[in-house]
């Protein structure tokens, strides 16, 4: 039986937006702990608020100050919170309609465990000590059997508002690559570039998928390709990666190994940024113990023919 590989992968990236009026002030508001609503024209106070009305798609920037006080609509309980989420023990995420307000606000409940939280239980916000403008500036709700706050009716003009928010985007997974992508994968540790040929087109794809993605037939006939092949196009990165010790400016570049109907991308090394072309010849380069090559480098060979790589562009 073969072995299953599996690798945990992570995509993260800073997401940057600017901010339209309605949400610079409620996020703005947060900050200075106050709660924003905008008022539709049919005289609901939508929290979180919105630039257009959901029904009639009319703008609206009638902002209203809401409590921070409100009812629990309906909740979940989370038993074992995940990295990034709002508290670190056990809690129940719920819907919140704050007093003042027509829609429920989704955050995290504080509650001693799911016993404690029911459906109409009047809960207030807890402010996080320290607030930069986010929905995280709200720490979480409490369990409050006071009574209802009281809004200081706000207007939703602030002297500093926020104008743009970065909000970081990442997702954590388990890879597991089928029969064809393992083949590749362990091919790749001898230093071999192992395709796949299509029964019916000939075609001959790497990476391979375990089927053709034209003519969608099962493929299973292996190909070595390489180790060599041509720049077919490229681009010119001149902005630094987090976490990656490359020099910028440096240069990816899809390359078609020889032999193979479809080119892979890789970086291309040995040669100045302004120097790399469509139709270069290129050759893997290997560092101890990578299981894929570092980059592609030049080989000295005259450039490839126009003709010879330009349906893999």
């Amino acid at each position: 039986m073969p072995e299953v590989l599996s690798a945990p992968l992570v995509v993260e990236f800073p997401f940057t937006r600017s901010l339209g009026p309605v949400q610079s002030a409620f996020l703005t508001g947060l900050r200075e702990r106050v709660v924003l609503g905008v008022r539709t024209t049919d005289g609901r106070v939508l929290v979180p608020p919105v630039e257009y009305d959901p029904v009639t798609a009319d703008e609206i920037r009638d902002l209203v100050e809401v409590a921070p006080t409100g009812t629990v609509t309906t909740w979940a309980w989370n038993h074992a919170p995940r990295r990034g989420q709002p508290l670190a023990t056990p809690f129940a995420w719920a819907l919140i309609r704050l007093d003042g307000a027509d829609t429920a606000l989704l955050h995290a409940l504080d509650a001693p465990g799911p016993d404690a939280v029911r459906t109409g239980m009047r809960v207030r916000v807890r402010w996080a000590a320290e607030r930069t403008g986010a929905i995280t500036d709200i720490a979480c709700f409490e369990p409050y059997d006071g009574a209802p706050g009281r809004p200081g009716g706000h207007t939703g003009v602030f002297a500093d508002p926020l104008t743009g928010i970065v909000a970081p985007a990442r997702l954590d997974y388990t890879y597991s690559p089928g029969r064809a992508q393992s083949a590749y994968i362990g091919a790749l540790a001898d230093r071999r570039t192992v395709g796949e040929r299509c029964p019916a087109c000939r075609k001959v794809y790497v990476p391979p998928r375990g089927a053709c993605p034209t003519c969608g037939v099962a493929t299973a006939e292996q190909v070595e390709v390489g180790p060599r092949g041509t720049v077919t196009t490229y681009c010119i990165v001149n902005i630094k990666a987090k976490n990656l010790d490359i020099e910028v400016p440096y240069v990816y570049a899809h390359i078609a190994l020889d032999g193979a109907d479809l080119a892979l991308h890789a970086r291309i090394g040995g040669i100045p940024y302004d120097q790399v072309r469509m139709g270069l010849r290129v050759e893997p380069v290997w560092t101890e113990g990578a299981r894929y090559p570092d980059h592609y480098r030049p080989t000295g060979e005259p450039d490839a023919d126009y003709d010879t790589y330009k349906e893999l562009l």
